[in-house]
């Protein structure tokens, strides 16, 4: 038997066996921790001499390791398994001297560190009382006291860290028995060993220091774990700190020195300072430690003071030291937020505060990134202390106003470009990404001062950017462009504080101080033509400033020229990512300020003619989502694509604004879109054919003439703003014909369809701005080209919004169009309902479809348009129209369609039943429909409950029954006794009602308040379908 587990062993771990045979193996294995014999077999495997392959031993350990963690294992197999393993360690890490060859490999000691931790877990409480002393004893020599033997010493450590691990590391997910378990034994420990084990730290590191400092790293590397669990006093003595300080301090970094170990020592004060405990104890402790000497002694080392500006420098030590500077002023803030009535607490701390600042502006400033990162948590917690406890603690007031500064200032400085960075080039994306997310760490500290004292912010940020402007003005070839590019970005985020009030200016004078400063800069921006810096960092923040400060360019419209022809010349950049942000942000521009642009609007035009042309290109993966404000990739074809769309967007803002002549209008739409149907005539025929490339020419053409319509015009129908007019007939004519050429390029193109369907249905929900009525007797051929017999349910589903939005807006025009287009229409809709979905994708397009189908149903009941449903066009269509809805009322799979289903029945019932009534006959405005309603309607408020699915805890499947009951009150409120009597005698009796909840719950119908009633019918679906 022994000799088949090994063989399987060997098998499964072999890469080249045979696939089947492996398998066999495996299930094989994973059966042995179920035989009475594994226990013995495995063990026999893991400790024969001449040994097993290490695959075949550490497999042993884990079938030992699930025998252990099995309940049905007897406390004498534990207990044989405990000698048998002690035995063996003895064996091989006890101190003769023939037993340093047969030491396991790393791997396969830690394997064994974890079985022997497995045994603790369940020895230790009462069956194994002496595990720390046995395993301990193996770090001895025979007749020494010291722990002076490296193998058992090595695997001692292991053990303990295992432990730890298994029972006390924080990070692990952990049942509530199994806490209670690891607690119970860190009691056990910290009652028995925890001196023994804390005084054996100190006998390694003074026995091992200068001799094995891989020992020293694992000692180190275990009080580090352990710190966190066990009482400090035992741990931290004066001379376990002495000896750490001096693994810190003494580590040379010279290429022989142990500077892991030093790092390692680093790491473990920072573990030391982590650990919870008042913050009185902690400030007495990080003095104990001697942190601020010892970080002080680093940095004037030569590895962080004389190589810092070298290819040498230790980067590595300096984040080490860095993390333990972030703890202990983390600490030390701690301190003062909890000692606001402690005068020699506070005291002590501001003392630690004053020694640490500059220590912790050392690693803020620091040129790597990640260095400066560490501390970066430390100082917003000491920036969020003064916001929040400045004013009402005089001493913290105090050292706030001279710390404030230099922290500021070194804020300020990090968030310049390093010497050593370049702006835009394809191989530095990760560092620029990096560094732009550090601005926004820095931002928020930046914004935190500003809370603190407004004044010095803006003080500094002013100082700041004037200053650069002014030595820009005197000699620009001589001013960095990184610092250009920092001024200008404080710039911008000094809009945080200048724009507050809502804009610069109010009534033509500034809203605030800040709003004055921000003016000021403005003025100093535009004056010294900073635009004409050639960088493009710096060209790209001008645009991204001038755009966000567009209320000083209404109140001064003299800059707009200017401002405007430098905008010109960057969006005809070379650069992609200028050329693709660039146009979205001259297109911002100039929708804030068309009003002040009439005068240029053909100058712009003419500028802008050589960025027109569309060139499609095949993308790699098509997409139906062309969203403008998506953050694709900049280089590739779509995004650049959809920049190119602001641009016939910004040239439809400057072209209609009122100061235009019509006429003018008029000729400047042809200008744009004369080259745009040239390129339909050529592209139109090979699309037709099949040719990918023309199908996508077309597509961008459509959305070129969508977008451009949509700059045109802010108006849409049924607006009633005062500022949103529509256009002139002479523009909606010409837009006729966009219109028409989009119609053209459905009907023609048999190819591809989806990828022109999604353009026009694009173009037609900006075309009806620009259109108004005239759209409506082409809206048959809309629906014939966007609803085709391919169209996916998410298409059906978009244009049916589309729809809405055209019944809305011409309900007293639309009746006659819809009542010829309506059942074709929802034949369409009732065929992509009826397909069955075939994948997760499909169910969620066709939930859409359904609600979408719904909510067109009740845009047309709740617009006075309902004759249309019953209409001798559409009336053969109306019983599939309530088959529909009955049908998508029971579907206890989609509650929020099943409410919606209830909300277009109800509409139904109090647009066609007539007038409320309380006694006499129902007067429902259609013949029948009284009966209708309660025969048909009714009984689907109960046939949603009835299904098997339906879960009456659901929170949906909740307000999908108060829609129901909602349902029900409405019958009630227009047929009165005769829904009551319906009620009575067939629908609640047939349902096996008893009499008395009958007459209960007729009561709550007709004399309860519709939210009552809605509680009411709740409770009685809960109730019978426990």
């Amino acid at each position: 038997m022994e000799a088949q587990v090994e063989n399987a062993i060997e098998i499964a771990s072999n890469p080249t066996a045979d696939r089947n045979l492996k398998s066999q193996a495996l299930e094989f294995i994973s059966q042995l921790p179920s035989q009475p014999e594994s226990q013995r077999i495995c063990l026999s495997l893991f400790m024969r001499e001449p040994r097993c392959s290490e695959v075949v031993r550490h497999t042993a350990l884990d079938v030992l390791d699930n025998v252990v963690g099995s309940a049905g294992t007897d406390i004498s197999t534990l207990r044989n398994l405990q000698d048998s393993l002690m035995i063996y360690a003895r064996s091989t890490y006890s101190t003769a001297a023939e037993a340093q060859a047969t030491v396991d490999t790393p791997n396969l000691q830690n394997k064994l560190a974890q079985t022997f931790t497995f045994l603790f877990v369940v020895l230790y409480p009462s069956e194994w009382l002496s595990f720390m002393g046995d395993i301990l004893a193996l770090t001895a020599s025979s007749g020494h006291s010291t722990r002076d033997h490296a193998p058992g010493v090595v695997f001692f450590l292991r053990v303990l860290i295992q432990i730890h691990d298994e029972i006390a590391d924080v990070l692990l997910s952990r049942t509530p028995d199994e806490r209670k378990k690891g607690n119970e034994l860190k009691d056990l420990i910290r009652e028995r060993d925890a001196k023994t084990i804390a005084a054996s730290w100190q006998e390694i590191l003074s026995q091992w220091k200068g001799k094995d400092s891989k020992i020293i790293e694992l000692c180190l590397a275990t009080i580090g774990r352990w710190v966190s669990w066990v009482d400090i006093s035992l741990v931290i003595t004066e001379t376990l700190r002495d000896q750490l300080l001096e693994l810190v301090i003494s580590s040379s970094p010279n290429a022989n020195g142990p500077v892991p170990v030093r790092e390692t020592a680093l790491t473990t004060l920072t573990e030391i300072l982590r650990k919870k405990m008042n913050p009185d104890y902690k400030l007495e402790l990080i003095e104990f430690l001697k942190i601020r000497e010892v970080v002080a002694h680093l940095v004037s080392s030569p590895a962080l003071a004389d190589l810092r500006t070298t290819s040498q420098y230790d980067t590595d030590l300096a984040e080490s030291v860095g993390q333990l500077v972030n703890h202990s002023l983390s600490d030390v803030v701690r301190a003062l937020e909890s000692a606001e009535d402690q005068i020699p607490m506070m005291m002590q701390a501001v003392s630690m505060l004053k020694g640490f600042l500059p220590l912790v502006l050392r690693f803020f400033s620091d040129e790597y990134d990640e260095i400066c990162s560490t501390v970066i948590p430390c100082l917003s917690d000491l920036l969020t202390l003064f916001r929040k406890k400045r004013a009402s603690i005089p001493m913290l007031h105090e050292q706030s106003a001279s710390m404030l500064a230099p922290i500021l200032d070194a804020i300020i400085i990090k968030m310049r470009y390093d010497e050593t960075s370049s702006w835009g080039n394809e191989d530095a994306q990760t560092d620029e990404a990096e560094f732009q997310d550090l601005r926004k760490r820095l931002h928020v500290l930046q914004q935190t001062i500003a809370t603190v004292d407004q004044n010095l912010y803006q003080d500094k940020l002013s100082a700041v950017v004037i200053t650069t402007f002014e030595n820009f003005q005197r000699d620009a070839s001589r001013v960095d462009w990184r610092d250009l590019d920092l001024a200008m970005h404080e710039m911008f985020l000094f809009g945080e504080q200048g724009l507050k009030n809502g804009g610069l200016y109010s009534k033509s004078k500034p809203t605030s101080p800040a709003a004055e400063r921000l003016i000021g800069m403005m003025f100093r921006l535009v004056e010294t033509d900073i635009a004409s810096s050639l960088h493009p960092a710096v060209q790209l923040q001008y645009m991204e400033i001038c755009v966000r400060y567009y209320h000083f360019f209404d109140a001064n419209p003299q800059f707009i020229s200017a401002t405007l022809e430098r905008f010109i010349q960057i969006v005809h950049h070379d650069h992609v990512k200028v050329r693709t942000r660039s146009w979205y942000l001259f297109h911002r521009f100039i929708k804030y300020l068309r009003q002040h642009l009439g005068d240029i609007a053909q100058t712009v035009i003419q500028a802008l003619s050589d960025l027109l042309p569309i060139k499609a290109e095949i993308p790699d993966e098509v997409s139906d989502n062309s969203d403008m404000s998506s953050n694709e990739d900049q280089q590739s074809p779509s995004a650049r694509f959809d920049s190119q769309l602001y641009l016939y967007e910004a040239i439809g803002s400057i072209c209609s604004t009122r100061g235009v002549l019509v006429a003018n209008q008029v000729v400047y739409i042809r200008t744009v879109i004369g080259p745009l149907f040239s390129d339909f005539e050529v592209h139109l025929g090979p699309a037709k054919n099949g040719d990918e490339l023309a199908v996508m020419q077309v597509h961008h053409l459509i959305m070129a003439l969508g977008t451009l319509a949509r700059g045109f015009s802010d108006w849409t129908p049924a607006s009633t703003s005062p500022t949103a007019i529509p256009p002139a007939n002479e523009v909606s004519e010409e837009f006729s014909r966009c219109s028409e050429a989009i119609l053209l390029a459905l009907e023609t193109i048999s190819v591809s369809t989806e990828v022109i369907r999604h353009a026009a249905r694009f173009a037609f929900s900006r075309l009806v701005g620009v259109l108004g009525s005239r759209i409506l007797p082409q809206l048959p051929r809309w629906i014939e080209g966007l609803l085709s017999r391919t169209s996916s349910k998410d298409e059906m589903a978009l244009f049916m919004r589309l729809l809405d939005q055209v019944v809305y807006g011409f309900k007293t025009e639309i009746y006659d169009i819809l009542n010829t287009l309506l059942t074709p229409l929802l034949q369409r809709v009732f065929a992509g309902i009826a397909e069955p979905a075939t994948g997760t994708d499909d169910e969620i397009q066709l939930a859409e479809l359904k609600r979408e189908y719904l909510s067109f149903l009740l845009v047309i009941l709740n617009n006075s348009l309902e004759a249309v449903l019953v209409s001798e066009a559409n009336q053969a269509g109306f019983a599939s129209v309530i088959t529909t809805i009955e049908h998508l009322a029971k579907d206890a799979s989609d509650f929020p369609t099943a409410k919606l289903a209830f909300t277009v029945l109800c509409r139904m019932v109090m647009t066609w039943g007539g007038p409320d009534i309380q006694l006499g006959n129902p007067q429902p405005t259609l013949p029948g429909f009284d009966r209708f309603m309660i025969e048909r309607f009714s009984p689907l408020c109960w046939s949603l409950p009835s299904q098997a699915n339906f879960d009456p805890k659901d929170a949906q499947g909740k307000q999908a029954m108060g829609e129901a009951a909602g349902l029900q009150k409405a019958i009630y409120t227009k047929t009165g006794e005769q829904y009551l009597d319906f009620l009575r005698t067939s629908e609640l009796s047939s349902m096996g009602m008893d009499a008395g909840t009958v007459e209960e719950y007729l009561s709550a119908l007709s004399n309860s308040d519709a939210k009552t009633f809605k509680q009411y019918f709740q409770n009685l679906v809960q109730r019978s379908k426990r």
